[in-house]
């Protein structure tokens, strides 16, 4: 059968950010590697950084570090900072912040 694709929330295709989502995505780095034209390898979910625990670790071709922070809701100053600082606890090259609604000050902010 056939049918129309319709976006939906991303809360509402996965139900909990680390046990869902971030496992997904761990498994499906290609689909982003699409959506940004990029290409990422090698994700690792749940890498320590301190105290602190990342998304995901990634490589780039050039093998840098590449951290990605996931938010299924409304950007906020807490998700903000952790991207931060796992962006240099990591040492890495670059971050990813997928969210799903991003606060202009956020948007404004990360550019």
């Amino acid at each position: 059968m056939i049918q129309k694709i319709t976006r939906i929330p991303l809360r509402e295709a996965f139900k909990h950010e680390a046990h869902d989502f971030t496992r997904w995505l761990e498994d499906n780095i290609d689909v982003l590697n699409d959506c940004l034209d990029i290409s990422l390898s090698n994700a690792e979910r749940e890498q320590n950084a301190g105290d602190f625990s990342v998304d995901i670790v990634a490589e780039d071709e050039s093998g840098a570090k590449v951290i990605v922070e996931n938010q299924l809701e409304k950007s906020n100053h807490d998700h903000l900072g952790k991207l931060i600082t796992y962006l240099v606890a990591m040492e890495a090259k670059a971050a990813v912040w997928i969210v799903s609604d991003p606060r202009p000050e956020h948007v404004s902010a990360i550019t």
